[in-house]
């Protein structure tokens, strides 16, 4: 008998009839004789409706009394699909992330899960029971009550299927498995059977919204298996795995990812000294503002430019935080833009294989597609482009590296 954790997201379990739907699909896993354990989001649009029900009572309300909010909706999904199985005749227990164990820091509204403590619900699978755990939620030391930010349902499914020694990871939600990029911007686009951890986790990283990145890097970290799978119709979806035996028989290139929610931020004329890097993107470390790309151009005249990249949505505070810095450093100006995007290649395939950058660039420059920056690692490469040139960008590197073709 192996023992399966099934996560169902917000749109998997968004009104009762698709509660119920869970239900059957949950139940037809118990008859085929494997142990369920089940972790569930909020209803789709309800953390969104108590978010908004907070904003008509304080501008800025205390995060640990978010957090006792918004967990709400996880509580009431997991008590309906409790319901819902006991309709069927299969026994089912619900449980909040305090009751499951969950055991996390004290970081109000991005909280990070520290221990498990399985015994509870490990019992009720030993008794031929269904395990219904709240997603997104734990408990701190404190015995408050915490939340994991935004997707923590996948970390919170992850988690627990390592802490019960799982089998498989199952991982419910509106699409049928891991794509070569998004088919709403190339409808040739093709499922994957399977896809490696490390590509999966830039995948993620790089803009893809199947996955949150935390559950990849757990998932990665205690060797879960993990599948992703739609709520909607029957299929395989795509299996997460370790590295492959042999990554010379890998595909060159597995998928492409893309980013809309860029921006760029220059410092021109800055002194050329050492830690003038530190002195510029310290502060914005400081202001919990997330660096991605970095570029400093060659200096000359004992000055040079160094250009970066953030989130669009930080992009007012850091060009605040860059004029402050320049004023005092003595640079020139700060200029910025918020109309770029990344498109980036990914396959573990590079490690063996030489040309890919050469042929990638060689591609985007057909389409007279300008790179405005450059990042690399061992299994992805990253180029940043004018935005109104990101759908171009995706498909014609979609078509020259053949990922439409099995």
């Amino acid at each position: 008998m192996s023992l399966i954790v099934q996560k169902y997201g917000g749109t998997s379990v968004g009104t009762t009839d698709r509660i119920k739907a869970v239900a059957e699909r949950v139940k037809r896993t118990v008859d085929a004789g494997h142990k369920v354990a089940v972790v569930v989001s909020a209803m789709s649009g309800e953390t969104n409706r108590l978010i908004g029900l907070s904003a008509e009572m304080s501008k800025r309300p205390l995060p640990r009394e978010m957090d006792v909010l918004v967990s709400t909706g996880e509580q009431v999904t997991m008590a309906l699909l409790c319901m819902a199985l006991k309709e069927l005749g299969q026994d089912a227990r619900s449980y909040t992330g305090a009751q499951a164990g969950i055991l996390t820091d004290d970081s109000h509204n991005k909280a990070r899960i520290t221990d498990i403590d399985t015994d509870a619900v490990m019992a009720d699978l030993n008794n031929g029971m269904v395990a219904v755990i709240a997603g997104f939620q734990g408990i701190s030391n404190e015995g408050r009550v915490t939340t994991l930010g935004r997707g923590g349902s996948d970390t919170s499914a992850v988690a627990m299927a390592a802490a019960l020694k799982a089998d498989e990871c199952q991982i419910y939600t509106d699409v049928d498995g891991v794509y070569t990029t998004d088919p709403r911007v190339v409808p040739n686009a093709r499922k994957m059977d399977r896809i490696t951890f490390e590509e999966m986790l830039e995948m993620a990283s790089l803009g893809s919204k199947v996955l949150q990145i935390r559950a990849v890097e757990f998932a990665g970290k205690y060797n879960v298996t993990l599948r992703v799978l739609s709520s909607f119709k029957e299929g395989d979806g795509t299996l997460i795995t370790i590295d492959e035996d042999n990554p010379v028989e890998q595909a060159l290139i597995s998928g492409i990812a893309f980013n809309r929610d860029e921006a760029q931020i220059t410092v021109l004329g800055v002194p050329d000294k050492p830690g003038i890097a530190y002195q510029i993107l310290g502060p914005v470390a400081d202001a919990n503002i997330e660096v991605d790309m970095i570029l400093q151009n060659i200096s000359g005249d004992n000055v040079t430019d160094f250009t970066f990249t953030v989130n669009r949505t930080d992009y007012d505070r850091t060009m605040e935080i860059c004029k402050a810095r320049a004023a005092e450093l003595g640079a020139v100006d700060v200029s910025g833009r918020t109309d770029i995007a990344k498109v980036s290649v990914v396959g573990v395939g590079m490690r063996s294989h030489a040309g890919i950058a050469s042929k990638m660039f060689s591609a985007l420059a057909d389409e007279a597609i300008n790179i405005l920056m450059i990042s690399t690692s061992e299994i992805k490469i990253s180029v940043v482009v004018d935005e109104k040139y990101l759908e171009l960008g995706v498909r014609t590197l979609h078509d020259v590296f053949e990922l439409a073709q099995a």
